[in-house]
């Protein structure tokens, strides 16, 4: 797959959006363990997500490098119900508030390289 720089532009543009976006879903959240969330991303995440937070599935988003409070955010709006996914709202109703943390800090641990091939 070739990479264009408009497409690299436009996923540079998104990657420094995300932080804006986020501001205000977390505020207030706890910090979490990168190592007890990689533990437990083991699991039902890595099944879909990967286990280094890039996805396997080609309807699973890559959460590698994400922002926590986004992820935090997200896996609480599944928990809650505010946001729908059949699989999302079944995995997220046993997680508890550190344990969202966790998998929060774990996925913005990983670090995301880019490079534009051929160059």
């Amino acid at each position: 797959m070739r990479t264009t720089p408009a497409l690299l532009a436009l996923c540079l543009a998104g990657a420094l959006a995300a932080p804006a976006a986020a501001q205000g879903a977390g505020q207030g959240a706890p910090e979490g363990d990168a190592r007890a969330g990689r533990r437990l991303a083991g699991g039902n995440c890595a099944a879909c997500h990967g286990n280094d937070g890039i996805a396997v599935l080609p309807e699973a988003p890559n959460l590698a490098g994400q922002v926590p409070a986004y992820v935090a955010a997200q896996l609480r709006a599944y928990r809650d119900g505010s946001r729908k996914h059949e699989q999302m709202t079944v995995v997220s109703q046993g997680l508890t508030d550190p344990q969202i943390a966790d998998l929060a800090a774990w996925y913005a641990a990983i670090t995301v390289d880019v490079s534009v091939p051929g160059r």
